[in-house]
């Protein structure tokens, strides 16, 4: 658990570091690249809307972890929109709460079940 939060933590700090920097020079608007990348059919495009799945999944994994529950459903909403950064310190703080356990880290709300 702490080379997770190790990680975490490191990630973090990149991500944020390079989003200040992205949104200095191009301001908050990060649909409009992403829509316009998707559309010229290019790399850049296949690997935005790669990404876009992955944080749709991680959405749905946090909004199943927590029992489809009311603050479950908009944390993860929340989550697409934040990325790495949003997706790491939710981790970061799930993994505090679940004190070492991996099972509770993964499964939240669900433990219960299993």
């Amino acid at each position: 658990m702490v080379a997770l939060r190790a990680f975490l933590l490191l990630w973090l700090s990149l991500m944020v570091a390079y989003t200040v920097m992205v949104v200095a020079g191009h301001g908050l608007d990060f649909l409009s690249p992403f829509s316009a990348a998707v559309a010229r059919f290019g790399w850049e495009g296949q690997f935005s809307l790669d990404l876009a799945g992955f944080l749709i999944l991680t959405a749905i994994w946090i909004a199943w972890r927590h029992g489809m529950s009311a603050i479950g459903v908009p944390i993860a909403v929340l989550m697409v929109s934040a990325g790495m950064i949003g997706v790491s310190l939710y981790l970061l703080l799930a993994s505090v709460a679940a004190r070492g356990d991996v099972k509770v880290l993964l499964l939240g709300a669900q433990t219960k079940g299993a």
